[in-house]
């Protein structure tokens, strides 16, 4: 077992927010030693989904012996259920390749990690220009029903209430902009120093 204890980099946000865009930008960021938390999930797959490369794909009776057996690192039922967890193997698994952990995640759990490892959580809450911003953008998805939809815009404004709970909020207005700011955040949580660029 390995003794390295890496950093823990949270996501959230209401669904459409851009937040697993920024994750995989920063994930393609090879300085950063960054690895993804792989969530699990009782919800069946949606479009192109992989099981172990998009979410641990559970049945509802698997997850919930998951949560008996204590396995999980945080646990919520977002809808009904519809659980999503992270389960505590996957950090061990991530911390034993020697990489730091970058979780795409509910506020709910992302919260909850952050109560759990205080001193090595960097949480970042990602907000949309606006709820009607939002709809738009999960109505472009075309993955899920109207009231499906309806049900993510109710949650979402539950969410924006707990940005201020969070260490850091970045504005999604501007993709670009997101993007800048959230790395400067990974370097200097990290302490490392920004690779200079090269010229052309």
């Amino acid at each position: 077992m390995s003794n390295f204890k890496g950093k823990l980099f949270v996501f959230s946000a209401p669904s459409g927010s851009g937040k697993t865009t920024i994750v995989r930008h920063l994930l393609k960021q090879e300085t950063f030693n960054l690895a993804f938390s792989v969530s699990a999930t009782s919800r069946d797959p949606r479009g192109e989904e992989k099981h172990g490369e998009d979410y641990y794909f559970l049945s509802l009776k698997e997850f919930k012996d998951n949560i008996k057996n204590d396995s999980f690192l945080e646990w919520e039922e977002v809808y009904r259920d519809n659980f999503y967890g992270t389960l505590k193997s996957e950090v061990a698994r991530i911390w034993a390749l020697k990489k730091h952990v970058i979780f795409d995640i509910d506020v709910v759990g992302g919260l909850r990690i952050k109560n759990k490892y205080p001193r090595e959580t960097l949480a970042v809450f990602i907000k949309p220009p606006s709820i009607d911003a939002l709809k738009i953008r999960l109505k472009n998805r075309s993955t899920e029903s109207k009231d499906k939809i309806n049900m993510r815009i109710a949650k979402a404004s539950v969410e924006l209430a707990t940005a201020p709970q969070f260490d850091k909020i970045i504005k999604n207005y501007e993709l670009e902009v997101a993007l800048k700011e959230t790395e400067e955040l990974v370097y200097d949580f990290l302490g490392i120093e920004k690779e200079p660029k090269a010229n052309n």
